[in-house]
């Protein structure tokens, strides 16, 4: 039997339990998942094999095995320790960042002056900063997780698979925002003024008012977190659920199975340790994976350039489009868990093999 090393000490929890839920299904291969209690904390654990790590564990934790192949799920930190790690294993690396994975010493040597001094000189002084570009070069495999940013650089991990796909049934039209309620990746200041928009057209028109409530499905605080207040004392006709804590696993499910359709208003741009990433082209959203797993329509912002059929552009009527989207079904058998699964087992085995 192959064994494997899945490695998150870092963030990625979410990705590390879509790879364990996968993996469940596959007898061909043993994986041992090495978690920081963070992320184990996080994960949903069915009998896996899981050891607690860190940076200054890992190295030695590995040498106690030998493994056919080592998956980092996130290279934002640590870097003089994964560095060793790709020097010496077979290693594969799932890339969140394409734009940060090319970066040059001489411009993640700048950006460290940009914002975040403490934090970043921190990662340059302590975490080998600059050995990043090393660890992205001696990788046997880069990997993404959609399907439209692969190359022959950069691999497609398949991981997400339609869970359960339950169309929402009642008179309310539920729309839900999933990610955390922040400009600085989504566009909240839109969506606040056409919820705005909906609210003045129930007002001032004839039309039949129909139940809307939108969800803002992730921790809104600061600024967001007031907008939203004011906005909900300010709405008649159109309603409104946000969390100002963290939203457990189980609400999340919750409210994605009740959504009928998924509005993710996300910005075009974003940064990653200052390095200029762009949704679609650098670096995926999390939505992708959100409408796959909970088998939703999504409707994502006009500019936003994608194949994917369930991926709907945003029209400039929103309200017409959500109450066109309500009845749509669109069928995702080809992300059943028994597709991706043979997807991914084959995908393992190339990594090995070659």
């Amino acid at each position: 039997m192959k064994k494997i090393a899945y490695i998150e000490i870092d963030t990625h929890a979410e990705i590390a339990q879509s790879f364990m839920d996968v993996m469940n299904e596959v007898s061909s291969f043993s994986v041992d998942y090495y978690f920081s209690k963070r992320v184990k904390d996080q994960v949903a654990e069915n009998k896996e094999t899981i050891f607690l790590s860190d940076s200054s564990m890992i190295l030695d934790q590995l040498t106690l095995k030998k493994y056919d192949l080592i998956i980092i799920g996130t290279v934002h930190r640590y870097f003089n320790t994964f560095s060793t790690i790709a020097k010496k294993y077979n290693t594969a690396i799932i890339v969140h960042n394409i734009n940060f994975s090319n970066a040059t010493n001489f411009s993640l040597f700048k950006s460290i002056f940009k914002r975040d001094i403490i934090y970043r000189l921190k990662l340059l002084w302590k975490e080998g900063l600059l050995d990043s570009s090393t660890i992205y070069r001696k990788a046997k495999r880069l990997l993404v997780l959609d399907e439209a940013l692969s190359s022959e650089r950069f691999g497609f991990l398949p991981l997400f698979y339609t869970k359960q796909s339950v169309k929402a049934d009642g008179d309310i039209l539920t729309i839900v925002i999933p990610g955390g309620v922040s400009q600085k990746r989504r566009d909240y200041k839109k969506v606040f003024s056409e919820i705005k928009k909906i609210e003045q057209l129930y007002i001032d028109s004839d039309i039949q008012k129909k139940q809307i409530e939108f969800v803002f499905l992730g921790k809104a605080d600061h600024s967001e977190l007031k907008k939203l207040t004011d906005l909900e004392r300010s709405l008649q006709y159109v309603d409104t659920t946000y969390f100002p804590d963290r939203v457990s696993q189980a609400d999340f499910e919750q409210w994605m199975q009740k959504a009928d359709i998924l509005w993710c208003p996300i910005q075009q741009e974003t940064e990653f340790f200052s390095q200029k990433e762009i949704y679609g082209k650098t670096k995926m959203t999390g939505n992708i994976g959100d409408a796959i797993k909970f088998g939703k329509l999504a409707i994502f912002p006009e500019n936003y350039q994608s194949s994917l059929d369930f991926i709907i552009p945003e029209q400039p009527d929103l309200i017409q489009q959500f109450d066109e989207l309500k009845n749509v079904k669109f069928d995702f058998q080809s992300y059943s868990k028994e597709t991706v699964t043979k997807k991914l087992e084959s995908l393992l085995n190339s990594l090995i093999s070659t």
